[in-house]
Formats: structure tokens, sequence, C-alpha cells
């Protein structure tokens, strides 16, 4: 028997009754496993009779592994009897729990809160592509002539910005040398901001073979702190200066890098896939848009669990990502001077929303019984062996084993429900004349050159 208390929107209580001859079943179980480790004098160890064994320890010798089979058996009874879906571990209170008497336990669980959707059919939302032109077209061009840049050797003349030059360096910081600060036949590119800020500038002008003494101070908030705010010594030698020459826009060079003949077709399939990258941009922008109205029509509470979860979640990828630049998490909170209690109350804020987010469209997936397929999960499971070149049984049989086969399932179904919401979207679609894209790219340009202007500046 379950009786259930709905303590607030994420909360619930239940009050569990056993029958008795359950009980006596577990004890029966438990019997069967003490029994095995408890030594009695006369008897061989395993064989003490049951009534001797309570008479000489006390029936509760038995208790807690009589609980440890009930209690699991009997609390998932009472979650699936009763609907409702835990998102945590359970608060377990005894209540009674006596030989020859039903077993009664409360437990306080928190649980997926309900969800009052507002409207979600016929969302109104502006899809805004932007027209694509020759610039576009142009821009790509010189990034193709960027990937694949010559390097010629300069025989005279002073480094420039953009030269890639070949260092021998060595740094001193209070007249001593510098852990890790020195090197010979280093290969610098001038402006690639790999060195200290300051270093690179001060390059500019040298000529080969010449020498120079460079200062420079290290950051206030360097990741090595004994050199935070430091001033360094560094002496330079420039070996070798080399120059990048974009080669041109032939059709021969258009042979070299890609499967087309001539410039004009290699120009024509450019334009083609920068129309469908814009598709595929506003087609994702207007999604969000339409998420975003769903969410904020409808009413949920969240629950702080899965709250902290998900800012756990943010903090793993952002360790990842740190790691990648040879960072760790310790290392960010000490140069960033927060701590991790800090980090995460910033955070809070958009894993309240990704939550409220996920929360949403799992009541509106629910309601519209959208489903994943087999068909569905094989597919996909056969895309990530196909991306990651293995063996389609293999992976399958890695996911089944890491038990990651119902977040494939989830994910299959959150694509679904978006599509859904596109779809049944009132969607007005508007293309984004190119002087309003040209204007966008000016004011983005005009941007970055106060940007670079001010950090130029503070390098000086």
């Amino acid at each position: 028997m379950v009786k259930l208390e709905k303590i607030d929107d994420s909360k619930v209580a239940l009050e569990v009754e056993v029958d008795a001859e359950v009980v006596a079943g577990a004890l029966d179980e438990a019997y069967k496993k003490v029994v095995k480790r408890v030594s009695v004098p006369g008897f061989r160890k395993g064989k003490v009779p049951r009534a001797i064994l309570e008479r000489r320890f006390g029936p509760e010798i038995l208790y807690e592994d009589a609980l440890d089979i009930l209690l699991p058996r009997a609390y998932g009874d009472a979650v699936e009897e009763t609907g409702i879906k835990p998102i945590d571990k359970p608060e377990i209170d005894l209540v009674q729990f006596e030989k020859g008497k039903p077993f009664i336990f409360k437990a306080v669980v928190e649980v997926l809160p309900e969800v009052k959707l507002g409207e979600y059919r016929g969302i109104e939302a502006t899809q805004e592509i932007r027209e694509i032109t020759e610039q576009d077209v142009e821009s790509r061009l010189q990034q193709m002539r960027a990937q694949h840049v010559r390097l010629h050797v300069v025989e005279e003349g002073p480094v420039e910005f953009g030269d890639l030059v070949i260092i021998d360096f060595a740094g001193f910081v209070d007249g001593e040398p510098l852990a890790g600060g020195s090197g010979e036949g280093y290969s610098l590119e001038i402006g690639s901001n790999t060195f200290i800020p300051g270093f690179e500038v001060q390059l500019v002008g040298m000529k080969i073979g010449e020498e120079k003494e460079i200062e420079v101070r290290f950051p206030e908030q360097y990741y090595r702190e004994e050199l935070s705010g430091k001033l360094a010594t560094f002496k330079v030698k420039v070996n070798e200066i080399k120059r990048k020459e974009l080669p041109e826009l032939t059709d021969e060079f258009v042979q070299e890098v890609s499967e087309f003949e001539t410039l004009a077709e290699l120009k024509a399939d450019i334009l083609n896939k920068l129309k469908e990258q814009e598709k595929e941009r506003s087609r994702f922008a207007v999604q969000n848009e339409i998420v975003g109205k769903v969410v904020t029509a409808s009413e949920v509470a969240v629950p702080n669990v899965l709250v902290e979860r998900e800012i756990d979640r943010m903090l793993a990828e952002m360790s990842q990502l740190l790691a990648l630049q040879g960072l760790t998490l310790e290392k960010f909170l000490e140069m960033s001077k927060k701590t991790l209690e800090e980090l995460r109350a910033d955070r809070r804020e958009e894993a309240e929303r990704r939550v409220k987010t996920n929360l949403v469209l799992e009541a509106i997936i629910t309601k519209e019984g959208i489903d994943a397929s087999d068909a569905e999960i094989e597919e996909r499971l056969q895309e990530i062996a196909e991306s990651y070149q293995q063996d389609l049984q293999k992976v399958k049989e890695a996911f089944a084993a890491e038990e990651r086969l119902s977040q494939i399932a989830d994910e299959i179904k959150y694509r679904k429900v978006i599509d859904f919401l596109t779809d049944a979207a009132k969607i007005t679609e508007k293309t984004v004349p190119a002087v309003q894209n040209e204007e966008a790219k000016k004011a983005e340009a005009e941007e970055a050159t106060e940007e670079t202007r001010a950090n130029e500046e503070k390098e000086a």
C-alpha cells in the first residue's frame, strides 16, 4: 500500500506499507546470508539453525540485510505504482520494522515538476535570411588563398607584420635567466600574439643578423603567478625572415586546391554553399526563437538539484576547454581571482534557463507522444561509427556497455520535438538586403579596429 503526499511542486512524500508475509520472506533471505558469516559453538559455519541464531543474537541480526533486500524493491514498486519520476536519491525514514508485522517507511524525494505548458503550436517567428553577395564569395576565396599561402625567404629588408621570423632569444627577470624563456631557431609569426604582449611588435624593423634587447612586462594576471606584472628583458637575434606570398586566383590554382577546373566554377560552388549555410544558420536561429517563446509561455518550478547538476556539467565542459589551452580549472580560478562558489554562481542563471528548457521540451515530447524508433537509433549509431571510422557493432556494444543508448534516444527525441515546434510555427521569411549585411560587417570591422588599436596602445 502506498500513500502519496505532495510537499511542493518538485517534492513528494511516499508512505509505503509492505505486507508482513513479504517481510518474512526478506528475513528468510537475510538469514541465508547472515548464517554464512557467524560462528556459534557446536555448529559448523553456515549450519546454525535460525531459531538458535535469533535466540543467541536477537532477531535484529537479520534486520540490516533484510532491509537491504526490502527497501529497493518496495521503493521501486512504489515509484512505479505512483508514476512519479524521481530526480534524486530519496530520504528514507523507517516507521516500523519488526518480525511478524508489516514494514512501513516514508520516502521524501525530489521529482520532475509538473509543467504548465503555454501555447506551443503556431508560434509566430521571423526567419531572417541574409543575402549572399559577391563580396562574401570573394572573402571565402581570400580565405582559401590564405590557407595555401607560400613562404619565401627575404634576403634584404626589415621584419614586417605578418612575417615569419627565425630567432634566438634568452629571457631574464631580475637579472636571472627566465626558466623556459629561451630558445634557438624558434619560428615566430609577427602578429600572432604568441609571446608576451609587446614582444613581437618590437621585432618589426629588425634585419637579418641584427641583435637587440627587448623589455616587456608580464600581464598582471599571468598563469605563472611568480611572473605576474614582472619586467623581463629578452636578448633577441633575427636569423631569418620569411614572408607570406598569396597565390594568384587563377584556373591553375583552382585545379590545385579543388575538384573544379575554372575559377568561375569554384565561385558558383562557393555561392551555392554559402546560401545553404545561411539557410541552415537562419533556421537554427529561428528554432532558438521559437523554443525561447515556448519556454517563456510555460510555467515550471526548476528543481535546485537539476540546476546543480547542470552547473556541474557546464564546469566539466569548461575544464575540457581549459585543458586544451594547458590550464586547469584551479589555475583559471587563481588567475581570475574567483572562488569555485563564485564561478558556480556566475553559471547559475544559464543553468536554470537550460534546465527549464529541457523540462518544457520533455513535457511536449510526452504530450505529443514523440519517440525514437529502433531504426532511428540505429541510423544515429551508424553516423557515429562512420565519423570515428569504427565498426558499427563495436560502437553499439560500447554505448550499451556504458548505458548510453538512452542518451542517443533522448538526442533524437529532442531533435524531433524542435522540428515539430518549427513545423507547427507561423514563420515569416525575411531577406536581409545586402546593404544591411554590409553595414553590419562595417560596424563589426570598426569595432575590431578599435579593439586592435586599444591592444596596440596597451602593448606600447
